[in-house]
């Protein structure tokens, strides 16, 4: 008999990004997005009520921190794990995390393969059982909330310009094509149409063509908004 699904209540304020994150949820094997509550009340609620097994709790909502929220739940001895989803990069905020023992920190703007890595690991770390024969073994289980070295970039490709090109890309409201890319990069037009290509193969960007010039139509990529995108903590 296959093991129960995880339930996982979203906590995000902001409908697009809740919206997407649920169906994120339900894309992974093993995971069933019980609910979305855009407020920690509500959060609560839920909480009360229902059997949660994750928490995909953003950090700013409207009435409170959700690392306050975090450290309610584990003063009341509430048994449900937590993966913070944000945009907040202070190294202060990681360090409470770790300390209240969020198992997973995930950096808003992100595509679903990400979410995916970071829950499948989660479900593999929770299907640790039994007792540890020896330190190899408690290693292998810690070890499974370890996120993995990143991916190697592409031959040619560096992360600092793909770092660069993708910020660009996120600000622009209207897309940008290889030509702007590069203008506003300070890199060739070849070069930004192979790190913008990139992003559309990795799922944060995707590309469609702009008709009405003679001869071929230039292609406009545009950051993927559903993969998460708030300005905001």
């Amino acid at each position: 008999m296959s093991a129960p699904a995880v339930r996982v209540l979203v906590v995000e304020d902001d409908p697009v990004a809740a919206d997407a994150h649920t169906l994120y949820v339900d894309r992974v094997p093993g995971f069933t997005a019980v609910a979305a509550v855009h407020s920690l009340a509500e959060a609560t609620r839920v909480l009360e009520r229902t059997r949660i097994d994750l928490l995909l709790l953003d950090l700013t909502l409207p009435d409170g921190h959700g690392l306050r929220f975090a450290r309610g739940l584990r003063a009341a001895g509430h048994p449900v794990d937590v993966i913070v989803v944000t945009s907040a990069r202070d190294l202060a905020v990681v360090r409470e995390s770790v300390s209240l023992g969020v198992v997973q920190y995930v950096l808003k703007p992100f595509a679903f393969p990400t979410l995916r890595e970071r829950l499948l690991r989660y479900a593999e770390f929770r299907a640790t059982a039994g007792e540890a024969a020896g330190q190899d073994d408690v290693d292998r289980a810690m070890a499974a909330l370890r996120a993995p070295r990143p991916a190697e970039l592409p031959k040619g490709l560096s992360a600092p310009t793909l770092d660069r090109v993708a910020a660009l890309l996120r600000t622009a409201d209207d897309g940008l094509t290889a030509a702007g890319a590069a203008e506003a990069a300070g890199i060739s037009r070849i070069t930004a149409r192979r790190y913008l290509e990139h992003l559309v193969d990795t799922g944060r960007a995707d590309r469609t063509p702009r008709y009405g010039q003679v001869g071929r139509p230039e292609l406009r990529y545009r950051w993927l908004a559903e993969t998460g995108s708030v300005s905001k903590v």
